[in-house]
Order: C-alpha cells, then sequence, then structure tokens
C-alpha cells in the first residue's frame, strides 16, 4: 500500500556552493554518498541528485526533516546505477515509532545542467 509519496526540486549552482563548505557535506551525506561523488567526478549534479532524494523521502515520510536529518537518509547505487535508500536506525526507530512497518522506497533522480529532482513512493506491506 501507498504510504505516502515526494517529490523535490533543486538547483544545482546552490549544492555547488554549499559543497565548498567542508561542514555541509559531513552533516548531509554519508561516507557512501561522498565516495560515490569522487568516483563520479565531483559533479555537482550527483550530489544535487542525492540531496534532492533526501528532500523527497522525507517528504514522502510526510514529516519533513523532524527529529531526523538529511545524514539518516543514505542513497545507493547498484551495479546499473539505480538509485535505493538505506535509512540509519534512528530513522528506522522514528519510522516503526509512526507505526510504518517493512516499508519499501522506490526512487527516481534526474538532473539537467540547471536543476536536480527526485521523486520517491513509500510503500508499506
Amino acid at each position: 500500500m501507498i504510504y505516502g509519496i515526494g517529490t523535490d526540486i533543486i538547483e544545482i549552482q546552490r549544492i555547488q556552493k554549499a559543497i565548498q563548505k567542508n561542514s555541509f557535506l559531513q552533516k548531509t551525506f554519508t561516507p557512501h554518498e561522498i565516495q560515490y561523488f569522487n568516483q563520479k567526478g565531483h559533479h555537482s549534479e550527483t550530489l544535487a541528485g542525492i540531496f534532492s532524494a533526501k528532500e523527497a523521502v522525507a517528504k514522502a515520510i510526510g514529516t519533513g526533516f523532524k527529529g531526523f536529518s538529511p545524514i539518516d537518509i543514505e542513497i545507493y547505487h547498484n551495479e546499473q546505477n539505480k538509485p535505493s535508500i538505506r535509512l540509519s536506525q534512528k530513522l528506522q526507530l522514528i519510522l516503526n515509532q509512526m507505526d510504518i512497518q517493512n516499508e519499501q522506497f522506490f526512487v527516481s533522480i534526474s538532473h539537467c545542467q540547471q536543476y536536480a529532482t527526485a521523486f520517491v513512493i513509500l510503500n508499506t506491506l
């Protein structure tokens, strides 16, 4: 059953400016996401897409970033570069307290020269 959907769009230039601050990187992105960014050639649209997906997850949950932060959501990619979502234990506990169990997230990320966007569906079994 679909519990929620979320979508987000962000200007890539905003992320490009923000990632110049190391504190933004460390507070927002997991080590795995930073490694993926490095592997992709340090293109700011990569992190903009990941950031947009994190925002879309928070919207699909229905709370925004209330009680957790972007680093509690990890966007990872399989061998075919398909994005998926991994939650921190903290966020998993919050979902359990909201009686959201056996959740499945579906995510799509896209970007052009100026914008990155993401769409997320939160499904519960």
